[in-house]
């Protein structure tokens, strides 16, 4: 059988299975936690009686209480997967230069059907909380998403000569993603009302699974291995795979170290603050005032597919008459505006019209990884992406602790602070690529640049 060049359909049941899996376990977590405290059931359906309004009321402490405990253990779940996630990541992905992107691709997928597996066992058996830290380790151990996306990203960059083509094709993905996580996490409320959390858990381990079958059979690699690539796998070899993001930046002249570190922090710090911000939105709307059920969160959640597929519009139309750090700064001013909105929200209907200024807040993530994909050498893509990865995978972790923290000592004076700190976190990366515009990162550099590195490469060889 023909295998296939076309990484999106793999994307797109990835992240569909994952966003559905993501407010599952938000949510098994909030209800096994008020059963606890409140020794009651917890309420379901439109009645949201469970939601008190009333803070003279004890009900509105326990509530409160419930609130801080999610947040907290949530924290601690996302903290036990970060060092074997970043560990894999920096190596799967750096791995995939030389022996191809298929591994960065496989297994994350065979790590989260073992993760939605163990949730479906927890659920089924009733069987304690603490066993989600073991489905988050083995996901960690098995690369996690951030490796699957670093693989999926070097795919694409394997794939586009044309620079254009490149920020297109990796806006393509982000929207994929946003795609599969808006259909998501509108299906997800209608999944826990109809089928309930078992077997919610069983159809996104189904589609992991169904993921995997087609990276395995169906799926071509981009990175061709020789018979005597596979047998040369030597300690040197293998010393090299965790060397690779550090010769990367070794033998690239300082122009382009500058540059590539330069892009790196402000992707890092949006990132920081787009993933902390997005964070609580479930808990806040959880809570009162705006007291939304499961269904409520659905449609909230799967108003991502319009962010996406509105800032996929955006960079499409972008890119044909601007320069690529104007297309981020029209992002982060989007995502600075929508979340203060976020913040001041009190009814069902502000919350839901927080979306609308937050239509491009995903522009800066494609153009940036494109941006930083254009410095470097065809040969040194998996080892940027692994850098990327592993960078993402340790700022995304670090902001899911930081801001579930905050939100937990924040929420009962002010739950809308974390919104205003992602906001305020914003102007950092919105001021570095302000400052490369007029200083440092011009559309031509990245030829320039990836011309002193063949000339470098030459050198050495």
């Amino acid at each position: 059988m023909k295998k296939l060049l076309l990484v999106e359909p793999v994307v797109a049941i990835y992240s569909f299975a994952s966003f559905l899996t993501f407010p599952l376990i938000q949510q098994y977590i909030y209800r096994r936690l008020w059963e606890e405290i409140n020794n009651s059931s917890f309420i379901n359906g439109l009645n949201i009686s469970h939601c008190e309004v009333n803070d003279s009321n004890p009900v509105y402490k326990q509530q409160k209480e419930v609130q801080q405990r999610a947040s907290l253990f949530s924290m601690s779940l996302n903290l036990s997967g970060l060092i074997p996630s970043l560990l894999v990541a920096l190596i799967l992905v750096a791995y995939s230069d030389r022996y191809g992107r298929k591994a960065a691709l496989l297994l994350p997928s065979i790590g989260a059907l073992a993760s939605s597996s163990i949730c479906f066992a927890m659920s089924y058996f009733s069987l304690t909380l603490y066993l989600l830290f073991a489905s988050s380790l083995i996901s960690g151990f098995l690369g996690s998403v951030s490796t699957f996306l670093g693989g999926c990203f070097s795919y694409i960059a394997d794939l586009c000569n044309n620079e254009n083509k490149k920020t297109i094709r990796i806006a393509l993905i982000d929207m994929i993603i946003g795609l599969g996580g808006g259909l998501a996490g509108l299906s997800s409320g209608y999944f826990l009302n109809e089928l309930g959390f078992t077997w919610s858990f069983v159809i996104a381990a189904l589609l992991h699974f169904a993921n995997s079958v087609f990276i395995i059979f169906c799926l071509e690699d981009t990175v061709k291995i020789s018979e005597t690539q596979q047998q040369a796998f030597s300690r040197e070899s293998f010393t090299k795979l965790f060397l690779g993001v550090f010769l990367l930046f070794k033998s690239s002249t300082c122009r382009k170290r500058a540059l590539i570190i330069v892009m790196l922090f402000a992707f890092m710090v949006y990132l920081f603050a787009n993933i902390g911000g997005s964070s609580v939105f479930i808990f806040f709307e959880l809570d009162s005032p705006l007291c939304w059920d499961e269904v409520l969160i659905g449609w909230g959640s799967s108003l991502s597919t319009l962010l996406f597929l509105s800032s996929f519009v955006g960079v499409y139309l972008f890119s044909r008459c601007l320069r690529d750090a104007y297309i981020v700064l029209i992002g982060i001013i989007s995502w600075i505006s929508g979340i203060i909105m976020a913040a001041f929200a009190t009814t069902t209907q502000t919350m839901f019209l927080v979306r609308l200024p937050l239509l491009f807040s995903a522009m800066p993530f494609p153009v940036l990884r494109s941006m930083m994909s254009k410095l470097v050498l065809a040969s040194e893509q998996g080892a940027l992406f692994a850098c990327i990865a592993c960078l993402e995978s340790l700022m995304g972790t670090v902001a899911l602790i930081v801001f579930n923290s905050i939100y937990a000592a924040t929420v009962m004076w002010y739950p809308g602070f974390c919104f205003l700190l992602a906001a305020g976190l914003s102007v950092v990366p919105f001021s570095i690529v302000c400052f490369l515009m007029c200083f440092g990162y011009k559309e031509r550099d990245h030829t320039l640049l990836v011309n002193e590195g063949d000339a470098t490469e030459d050198i050495v060889s």
